[in-house]
């Protein structure tokens, strides 16, 4: 049977996936960040029917990740704009991009996009750093461990005490 809410699950994981699990959402939100804004942006590039991507569209508004604003009055139109909400999910698109590049069906055809600083054109490569040292971290330094209020079997991303190895995507995008 499909699970067709996370709501009473306590993890952060599921409380993401409640809002961006949906499949195509996850494409319309990269999709913002290249600087689509409009319904019919959105749907040609991605080949979306016009019903999913309403429904999407709706829910990603309502949860707060799209503002919605009326670029113009008669016919009206409206245009979708990431919030700081919305922004944050950056680091979710760029880890999905880096493991796509490295195991997905792109890794044998080469990298479909890269990423550049918007100022100069610079190729960047996003890296996990730890936020107290500033050192970099590799994914076999990383660990999940139980957080705050975390149960058996519900990893958390931070330990509870002692050093917090907080990491963060380093590198100015």
């Amino acid at each position: 049977m499909r699970r067709t809410s996370y709501e009473q699950m306590n993890c952060s994981i599921a409380s993401a996936l409640e809002v961006v699990g949906e499949p195509w959402t996850l494409l319309i939100v990269r999709d913002a960040f290249y600087g689509v804004r409009r319904f019919d942006e959105f749907q040609e590039n991605l080949g979306i029917a016009r019903n999913v991507l309403t429904a999407r569209l709706k829910k990603l508004v309502e949860a707060g990740v799209f503002r919605k604003s009326v670029y113009r009055q008669r016919p009206l139109r409206h245009e979708y704009r990431l919030t700081d909400k919305g922004a944050a999910l950056f680091t979710v698109i760029v880890g999905l991009k880096q493991w796509g590049d490295r195991h997905g069906e792109a890794a044998r055809g080469g990298k479909p996009m890269d990423l550049v600083d918007y100022r100069d054109g610079r190729p960047l490569e996003p890296v996990l750093i730890d936020a107290g040292s500033g050192q970099r971290l590799e994914l076999t330094n990383v660990r999940a461990v139980a957080g705050a209020g975390g149960r058996p079997g519900h990893a958390g991303l931070f330990r509870t005490s002692g050093p917090h190895p907080a990491a963060a995507l380093g590198g100015r995008l």
